[in-house]
């Protein structure tokens, strides 16, 4: 059985009575304090510049932009990079899944053969030794350690391990892939794209004033991808520290609905931990996944098919407690 195969498993080495490490009923107060400082306080501070700036550096162009782009790349990366290409949850048409790739792209967050592997090797030995953005493994268990292992975790793991893994142990498919592959030559010609197009939409739109084209490439652009950025690094490090375990998995993943919101659904990491080749992650009520909403989508369209979701036995048999 092949490594990507192996994805789309139950975790390997669980059985049906093992034991779950760190499940609590509730999150901690603490816990909630720091998932609020971490991820509520950037874009509430993003919100009061924009009113500040309002009429001076900040239109209706500029927050369509924003929010068009932030929307599109951000699907690009989480139906795209995540469940289509890595964990192969569903299958597309060429098009399709050449408009993700590009999508994904123009959040420089690599190419997608780079991304795959690497969060293949993460699925592989989630939360152990090896696995390039665990906040856990490695980092000693007090205060300091949790401090470092959130920082490497969030984004700390960027400047030294990103990458690491190319060849065929974890992308074989894509590799092979020559639709990806041209797609990932041209990697730099998305990136030049993201900045590009806010730029060309503000400078049209604003009566051909390079000024408001440059208004509308810092917010449509760099403040969309670093603010897509880090809530996309969240589910690396809050995602695996704070929140709530509903199914059983063999790593320290948990749920988090603030998380989940500001990435179409990929907050809701327990479960995708428990099920990984899943298209859907809120898997259970009033878990909000606008990624699954999309591939749900497709598939209405005749656009997607061999979606792969958990039967409720599977869910039943994993679960830990009421979501």
């Amino acid at each position: 059985m092949s490594d990507v195969a192996a994805l789309g498993r139950p975790e390997a080495g669980e059985t049906a009575g093992a034991a779950v490490a760190t499940v609590r009923e509730r999150t901690t107060r603490a816990s909630q304090v720091v998932t609020l400082l971490a991820v509520v306080i950037p874009p509430v501070g993003l919100v009061v510049a924009g009113a500040g700036l309002w009429g001076v550096a900040l239109s209706w162009v500029d927050v369509a932009l924003f929010l068009l782009l932030y929307v599109l790349t951000g699907l690009g990366t989480t139906v795209g990079y995540h469940r289509l290409f890595t964990h192969r949850s569903f299958e597309t048409t060429k098009t399709v899944r050449a408009a993700f790739a590009i999508l994904g792209s123009m959040t420089i967050q690599g190419p997608v053969t780079q991304w795959v592997t690497d969060h293949r090797k993460h699925h592989a030995l989630s939360d152990q030794e090896g696995d390039p953005h665990s906040p856990h493994a490695g980092f000693a268990p007090n205060a300091w350690g949790a401090l470092k292992g959130f920082f490497h975790a969030h984004m700390g793991w960027l400047f030294h391990l990103k990458g690491m893994e190319r060849g065929e142990h974890y992308g074989k498919d894509l590799y092979a892939d020559r639709l990806i592959r041209r797609i990932d030559r041209l990697y730099f010609a998305w990136v030049v794209l993201t900045f590009a197009l806010p730029f060309a939409v503000g400078y049209l739109a604003g009566g051909r004033s390079w000024q408001l084209g440059l208004q509308a490439l810092v917010w449509g652009g760099l403040i969309r991808i670093f603010a897509y950025q880090h809530a996309t690094f969240s589910v690396n490090s809050i995602c695996h520290m704070f929140g709530r375990r509903s199914y059983r998995s063999r790593d320290e993943s948990r749920n988090n609905w603030i998380v989940a919101a500001l990435t179409f659904g990929e907050g809701w990491h327990n479960n995708h931990h428990a099920f990984p080749a899943s298209a859907r992650h809120g898997l259970d009520r009033f878990q909000v996944d606008i990624a699954w909403w999309t591939i749900r989508g497709l598939e209405k369209l005749g656009l997607a098919w061999n979606v792969r979701l958990p039967s409720d036995g599977q869910r039943a048999r994993r679960r830990l407690s009421e979501a």
